[in-house]
């Protein structure tokens, strides 16, 4: 059954007005019920999906295991928690304003990176071809490449708006609408030709609507999504049901595409313009200097969209001196970018990553670094700062030997016959520090846990530790023996070895989750028992899922019931999706802390996916260490 289908079963038999309180922790819903008489715990037993329905402490607790998420979001889709008072809890880490921004426009980025590449790559094909004369601009092909290849760009606010909709649940349809608002024949056409007419603004009640191109801006139309999630919300609660589909959108749109236009999409261009001002003063004072610093914010402009700023700068110091100082630090920073990503690629491990990589680097060396930098160097965070730097330093290369740019191009490896310097030679050793310091960069500094993993695994008698010669032995006599492989899996912790009946609660004890053991920690520390991925780390920071690289997945779970205290004494090391060599610290636990606050700290440790095995057997132990064997798991 799909989780779709199995939500909605839940709801028929708990009542979704039934519901008062919801929220899930890594295996089970929670759901506080107005009428628990009502609730029929055979029938929610009997679903499939479902592995056990109970009430505990007065609390419906729905078992459903890894999935749970999946099955909550569903319920979360399927009835309306505000409309029903319904109280949803979904405990979520403290961050920083920094990250919260980086990771939201990282998260906004993520559904569009496919498109980002497809239109990248037509384009450097289409630069390639056009380069070597093979197309002539005055063809209908030189038409329908330069449409593929461009679209996406142009069109970049429609893009954002369906995805920073998803980010923020909100309407995607009045989202794409604001996006409409921005790209609107009368805003553009009056931005291009506000020079000929004079004419850069529109009074709306009053007020200067400002015409300004949109083409290609990230900001305005993220912050405008954000911002009509919130109205959106507001105006919805307080129209009557009979009257939404009239008064909701209504509102809503009158609302926002005036605060959009008068104020959120300028908003990037007057910041853009003081960005503008700062780079010119830099390359005033000092151009070696200026030139490092705006090689090094300048993918940093990008994020924000405000890099077109500096177009006008370029375009008037070509036509009065015939070359742009600036231009060489757009160049080495899109390099850059394209060697940091190059240097993910060869650190990834998944195959699909490592294409992916592979594409967003190759596109950015012909100029377009959106899918390198929101796909890849932004998400690891190290490559980005190393491409940053690297960028910075070639760009003040170039110009000390005096580089500059003839013309207005896209700043990629087809682009430099238009640079010029003392020596042509200056222009590609500048190109080549950037390139190459930002891969060199990356592969010493790395990208976090998704680093190239160890490949010992395992355990022996003696010191607790399987070398690689006697990986292959015992993978050598399964095969002479005909029997199937079997994968040691090393303890994630140090302490007193449980079996799995003596955990005291029925989930772990009957093994509805799957087989395993169970573990009182000696320290409070869980670490990683094998090379492979954080598959899940539930918000309150308890639980913990892990799959191996051999395809073992695992689930810890520290404490029982811990979820209740919503995070306090856990501390983790690891992120969700991030890679992880055998023996990292991934979670601490203030192990006294929670038993004094009444809760069970046994941490039991259950192979999720158990019925992909023949068995799985705890070693006969009474007490183990990180590295030592824990089970032996029979193909």
């Amino acid at each position: 059954m799909n989780m779709e289908g199995l939500a909605k079963q839940i709801l028929e038999i708990v009542g979704g007005k039934n519901i008062t309180y919801i929220t899930h922790c890594a295996t089970r819903l929670r759901i506080n019920v107005q009428d628990e008489t009502s609730v029929n715990l055979k029938t929610l037993d009997r679903l499939e999906g479902v592995l056990k329905a109970q009430f505990s402490n007065g609390q419906l607790q729905i078992i459903i295991g890894a999935k749970v998420k999946a099955v909550f979001d569903a319920i979360s889709e399927m009835i309306d928690l505000e409309q029903n008072n319904i109280e949803v809890k979904e405990v979520k880490r403290k961050k920083n304003l920094i990250s919260k921004v980086v990771e939201t426009i990282a998260g906004v980025f993520g559904p569009v990176i496919p498109v980002l590449i497809g239109c990248g790559m037509v384009k450097s094909i289409f630069s390639i071809l056009l380069a070597m004369g093979l197309i002539k601009t005055t063809s209908g092909a030189y038409q329908v490449f330069n449409l593929i290849s461009d679209l996406i760009f142009y069109f970049f606010p429609f893009f954002l708006a369906v995805s920073a909709a998803k980010k923020f649940k909100t309407n995607e349809y009045l989202a794409v609408a604001l996006a409409g608002a921005y790209m609107y024949p009368t805003i553009m056409d009056g931005a291009i030709n506000a020079a000929k007419t004079g004419i850069s603004s529109l009074s709306f009640l009053g007020l200067p609507v400002l015409l300004v191109n949109y083409k290609s801006t990230i900001i305005p139309i993220i912050l405008s999504v954000w911002v009509m999630s919130y109205v959106y919300r507001f105006v919805d609660k307080r129209i009557p049901d009979l009257f939404k589909i009239l008064f909701v959108p209504m509102f809503v749109l009158f609302i926002m595409v005036p605060l959009g236009l008068i104020v959120i999409g300028p908003f990037g261009t007057y910041i853009g313009s003081s960005v503008a001002k700062v780079v010119t003063y830099l390359y005033t004072v000092n151009g070696v200097i200026g030139s490092f610093l705006f090689g090094t914010i300048r993918p940093v402009l990008i994020l924000f969209g405000m890099h077109y700023a500096i177009t006008p700068i370029n375009s008037q110091l070509i036509a009065e001196y015939g070359y742009s100082v600036i231009s060489p630090a757009n160049l080495t920073g899109n390099l850059a970018q394209a060697g940091a990503c190059l240097g993910v690629f060869m650190l990834l491990k998944n195959k699909m990553n490592k294409s992916g990589a592979l594409s967003s680097g190759g596109t950015a060396l012909f100029g377009i670094t959106e899918p390198a930098i929101f796909g890849y160097n932004l998400k690891y965070k190290k490559p980005f700062i190393c491409a940053c730097l690297a960028g910075g330093v070639g760009a003040a290369y170039i110009n000390f030997w005096g580089g500059g740019a003839t013309a207005l191009v896209l700043p990629g490896l087809l682009a430099l016959p238009t640079y010029i310097a003392d020596s042509y030679i200056h222009i590609l050793i500048g190109v080549g520090i950037s390139i190459s310091w930002a891969l060199i960069g990356v592969l010493i500094f790395g990208i976090g846990e998704e680093d190239v993993p160890e490949i010992v695994s395992g355990s022996n008698t003696a010191t607790g530790k399987t070398t690689v010669e006697e990986i292959n032995t015992l993978e050598e006599m399964y095969k002479e023996t005909g029997s199937d492989r079997k994968t040691i899996i090393n303890s994630p912790m140090n302490g007193i070895v449980l079996d799995l009946s003596k955990v005291e609660d029925a989930t772990f004890a009957e093994k509805m989750l799957g087989d395993g053991a169970a573990i009182e920690s000696e320290d409070g520390k869980v670490y990683s028992p094998f090379n492979g991925i954080v598959q899940s780390l539930f918000p309150t920071n308890h639980a913990i899922g892990l799959v191996s690289a051999d395809g073992v997945e695992m689930l810890i779970h520290i404490g029982l019931d811990t979820v209740q205290l919503k995070g306090k004494y856990f501390t983790p090391h690891v992120i969700q999706g991030q890679e992880v060599k055998k023996g990292y610290l991934l979670i601490e636990f203030d192990k006294e802390a929670i038993k004094a606050a009444g809760y069970s700290t046994v941490v039991p440790i259950i192979i999720s996916n158990t019925q992909k095995y023949q068995r799985v057997n705890r070693v006969p132990a009474n007490r183990v260490m990180k590295d030592e064997a824990l089970l032996t798991i029979q193909a």
